[in-house]
């Protein structure tokens, strides 16, 4: 089985477990007034997880092309050590020290800091213009996030008495 079918099935799997969440217990602790209306808090996982496993199940059973048919830009897995593993690892944990020094350092500092050590992991190395760009993107973003939707997003960490 190719690589593709693989990983659907295993969203397959993920996506049916979210599914029975959303249809069969997640509605159980809702108060009387929420029932009678026509949008439960459960309406939209109950959609992504039909429309998930319709995408998983279209890739699981579908007529794809078979391993002696591969193309030049196509993944072979037999040849993962062929390919930029070391930076995609490095993206990954950069990720997950990026949702821990959120809180402490404060959004906009740890985002600034993650766009610009990602664009540079990736590649880029033109500081006078990666700098401009991920500083109007971290603060349009933040903006529009505390200002435009009210959600309460720490601009800078504690010493900074920034309060929250």
């Amino acid at each position: 089985m190719a690589l593709d079918r693989w990983i659907a099935l295993i969203i397959l799997m993920i996506c049916m477990a979210y599914g029975y969440a959303a249809f069969f217990t997640m509605d159980a602790g809702l108060p009387p007034f929420m029932q009678r209306n026509a949008i439960w808090p459960s309406t939209f996982p109950k959609v992504l997880s039909v429309l998930a496993i319709t995408c998983a199940l279209i890739i699981l059973l579908g007529q794809g092309k078979s391993d002696d048919e591969a193309k030049e830009g196509d993944i072979n897995y037999r040849r993962l050590m062929d390919y930029n593993l070391g930076q995609a690892l490095l993206l990954l944990a950069m990720m997950a020290g990026y949702a821990l020094m959120l809180r402490p350092v404060g959004f906009l500092i740890s985002t600034v800091a993650f766009l610009t050590l990602g664009a540079m992991v990736l590649g880029e190395r033109k500081l006078q213009f990666l700098l401009p760009v991920t500083l109007l993107a971290t603060g349009l973003v933040w903006y529009l996030v505390q200002q435009v939707l009210g959600i309460y997003l720490r601009p800078l960490p504690y010493v900074f008495g920034t309060g929250g």
